[in-house]
């Protein structure tokens, strides 16, 4: 099947043989979004840009990698407009809260769940990030996207089975995905299909990891690595997704 634009990305993935392609778009679209709030292009001096970052902030995940991407004035501005917006907000819900303003009893009994205002908008901060939501604008479009490919292109099929799987988070998302996007007897093949190259892919993690604790063995000092060397931030992924033994992410020179 020739690509189109759309399915690029997910090519890309599968054939960088990564323990998760999932994973694999994930992490370039996280280091796109970094290097577009706070790279070169200085996005965070537009203000179409300023407003959403002001609206969503940024999960702690995130402030920790911008910090660490190292543009300390663009992140400052992103900082001193984000505070304005967040202090106008938060003296609104203390108005609602404040006992002399309203019948809420702030002292009393704690308030039942969506009863204080002010909890409820810092829960909603606390689960707020611009990084984040731009991959969840993207996620369901590489989940529709692979599953068409599935169905449909017999050489990325073929790579899917041949690869080493996906993380657990990401395969749920694709069960998930595939109990809406395929056919009863689709589904089926499909759950046939990944039983046997997740299982299998988990049991060469699995040998990798023993082989590993093998190698501490002073009887093993001098036998072959084989393909443990980097089996615990693989085991890490594949468990729970991510890149464990990433390097701190920093503009490219």
């Amino acid at each position: 099947m020739k690509e189109k634009l759309y399915t690029i990305p997910l090519n890309e993935a599968v054939d960088a043989q990564d323990e998760c392609p999932i994973c694999f778009i994930e992490r370039k679209l996280e280091q796109d979004t970094i290097d577009f709030v706070l790279g070169n292009s200085s996005s965070y001096m537009e203000s179409d840009v300023r407003a959403d970052t002001d609206e969503a902030g940024f999960c702690r995940k995130h402030f920790q990698k911008m910090y660490d991407y190292g543009n300390s004035l663009g992140n400052a501005w992103i900082l001193k407009t984000h505070y304005r917006k967040k202090i106008d907000e938060m003296k609104a819900k203390f108005e609602q809260v404040s006992p002399s303003k309203s019948s809420f009893k702030l002292f009393k009994k704690p308030a039942a769940e969506g009863e204080n205002p002010l909890v409820d908008w810092i829960h909603r901060e606390n689960e707020s990030c611009y990084i984040c939501n731009r991959f969840k604008d993207t996620y369901d479009r590489y989940m529709d996207t692979f599953f068409y490919l599935y169905r449909e292109d017999s050489v990325f099929h073929d790579k899917i089975l041949n690869s080493k799987g996906f993380c657990l988070t990401h395969f749920g998302d694709l069960c998930e995905a595939a109990d809406k996007y395929l056919k009863p007897g689709e589904r089926d093949q499909f759950y046939k299909e990944m039983e046997t190259l997740m299982t299998d892919n988990m049991e060469r993690i699995y040998d990798d990891v023993s082989w590993f604790i093998e190698k501490y063995d002073y009887r093993n000092r001098d036998a072959d690595w084989k393909n443990s060397r980097d089996a615990i931030q693989r085991g890490m992924q594949n468990m729970k997704g991510g890149y464990p033994a990433d390097p701190i992410y920093r503009p490219q020179k």
